[in-house]
C-alpha cells in the first residue's frame, strides 16, 4: 500500500499517543500500520502539514540529553532518587550498571532489551539502560519502541525516564508539554509491562512497572538539569482502553478499493480517492498530531461534518452530525430526506442529515432556545424585524 520502493515509517511512541486520542480514526490506524509516510502524501495530496519539530529544537534536545547522561546515568538515576517520596528508595548510587544494549535489527535489539532488564532486575542493584528497545503489538501490527531510558530500582521495578528539552521553570513544567510527555512514557511503560509478563518469579505487590515517569528538563533558563515524577495511572488505563478498541489494519485493508496504493508517487486524484476510501474521525486536535490533518479538515468542512468545530461541539449535539441538520433544528425544520444514523455514528463520519425528534430532544431544544436567544438580542440591538426573525 505504501509503494514498491517506499521504506516503512516506524510506528512511535509520539503516534501511538496520538492514535489512543482518536481510536474511531481508521485512516491513521491503516496509514500508520503500514508505515505510510503521512507527511509525503500530505504533500503529494496538496495539504502539507505545516508542523514539526525545527532541527535546532532537535539538536538542543540532543545536547541536553547527552550533557544528562555523561556521567553514564549516575546523575540521571540520583535525580530520580531525589524526586521519589521519602522511604520509597535506599541510599543514592555511588555507581549505575551501564549494560550494552546493542544487537542487529529492532528484533535482536528488543530481545536483547529483555535479557538486560532480567539480570539488572535479578542483580538487584541501580541501573541505567540507555535507548532500549520495546515491542509493543497495536492493531495486530507490531510496534519498535525506543523510550530516552529505563532505570531498573534495587527492589526490581523499573522507572520509564523521559528527557525534554523545554524548561522548567520553579520546579514546573508546561502543562501541555507535560501532558505530552506523560502520554508517550504511557505507551512506553505498557509496551514494559509486556517485558514484565515474562519475566521469573513473583513481580512486586504494585506491579514491576512503576506508575510514576521521570521527567528531566533544564531548569529554569540554564541548561542543568531538573527532574519531576510524572503519574501515569490515568494516562496507562486509558491508552490501553484506547488501543485495545483500534481495529485490526487487515480487517481496514480489506475494505480497500482493489489496487488501492498510498505511494506518493500516484496522480493526486488516485491518492485522494484511496485516501477517502478509508473512514476518518477529524478533530481539531489532529492538527497538532497528525500529518493529514489539513486534508481531513478540508474535507469535513466541504461535507458540514460538525466535528470540526470540536470534541465539545460535536458531543453536545448529540445525533445532529451536521451543521446543515444543527441549523434545522434550531429553525424547526423537518428534512424530509434525512437519514438515520447507524448505531455506531459517534466512531465515524456521516453525511446524511437526522431530522430534529423535536423540542424533547435536549441537543433541539438547547439550539431552538440559542436562536430565539439570539434573534431577541438582534431585536434589541436594532436589526430589521426580518432579519432577527430569519436567525430564529
Amino acid at each position: 500500500m505504501r509503494g514498491p520502493d517506499v521504506p516503512p515509517r516506524p510506528l512511535d511512541a509520539r503516534a501511538l499517543a496520538a492514535l489512543a486520542a482518536n481510536p474511531g480514526c481508521r485512516r491513521r490506524a491503516l496509514l500508520d500500520g503500514a508505515g505510510v509516510d503521512k507527511a509525503a502524501l500530505a504533500r503529494a495530496l496538496g495539504t502539507p502539514a505545516a508542523f514539526g519539530q525545527s532541527q535546532f529544537a532537535i539538536a538542543r534536545g540532543n545536547a541536553f540529553e547527552a550533557r544528562v547522561k555523561a556521567d553514564g546515568g549516575t546523575e540521571l538515576v540520583r535525580l530520580l532518587h531525589a524526586a521519589l517520596p521519602a522511604g520509597q528508595a535506599p541510599e543514592p548510587p555511588d555507581a549505575v550498571d551501564a549494560p550494552d544494549l546493542s544487537a542487529a535489527g529492532p528484533e535482536g535489539r528488543t530481545a536483547r532489551t529483555a535479557l538486560a532488564l532480567r539480570e539488572a532486575t535479578a542483580a538487584g542493584r541501580w541501573a541505567l539502560l540507555d535507548h532500549p528497545m520495546l515491542a509493543l503489538t497495536v492493531a495486530g501490527t507490531p510496534a519498535y519502541l525506543e523510550p530516552d531510558a529505563v532505570v531498573v530500582h534495587p527492589d526490581g521495578t523499573w522507572t520509564v525516564v523521559e528527557i525534554k528539552s523545554f524548561a522548567m521553570i520553579d520546579g514546573a513544567a508546561d502543562a501541555a508539554k507535560a501532558g505530552a510527555a506523560a502520554r508517550q512514557a504511557a505507551v512506553y511503560a505498557l509496551a514494559l509491562e509486556t517485558v514484565a509478563e515474562r519475566l521469573p518469579g513473583p513481580a512486586p505487590e504494585d506491579g514491576r512497572v512503576r506508575h510514576e515517569a521521570l521527567l528531566v528538563c533544564p531548569k529554569d533558563f540554564s541548561n542543568l538539569p531538573a527532574a519531576a515524577l510524572l503519574d501515569l495511572r490515568k494516562q496507562r488505563a486509558t491508552t490501553r482502553r484506547q488501543l485495545g478498541r483500534l481495529t485490526r489494519v487487515e480487517e481496514i485493508a480489506a475494505a480497500l478499493p482493489p489496487g488501492a496504493s498510498f505511494a506518493p508517487d500516484r496522480p493526486a486524484a488516485e491518492l485522494t480517492a484511496a485516501v477517502e476510501a478509508v473512514d476518518a474521525a477529524y478533530a481539531p486536535d489532529c492538527l497538532a498530531a497528525c500529518e493529514l490533518a489539513f486534508h481531513c479538515r478540508d474535507r469535513a468542512r466541504a461535507e458540514g461534518d460538525v466535528r470540526h468545530l470540536g470534541r465539545n461541539v460535536r458531543s453536545g449535539l448529540g445525533g445532529l452530525t451536521t451543521v446543515e441538520a444543527a441549523l434545522a433544528a434550531a429553525r424547526g425544520d423537518h428534512p424530509s430526506d434525512a437519514a438515520e444514523l447507524p448505531s455506531d455514528a459517534s466512531d465515524r463520519p456521516s453525511h446524511a442529515a437526522e431530522p430534529p425528534d423535536g423540542p424533547e430532544d435536549p441537543a433541539v431544544a438547547a439550539l431552538r432556545r440559542a436562536a430565539a436567544l439570539r434573534a431577541e438580542a438582534l431585536a434589541a440591538a436594532g436589526f430589521p424585524k426580518e432579519e432577527a426573525d430569519a436567525c430564529r
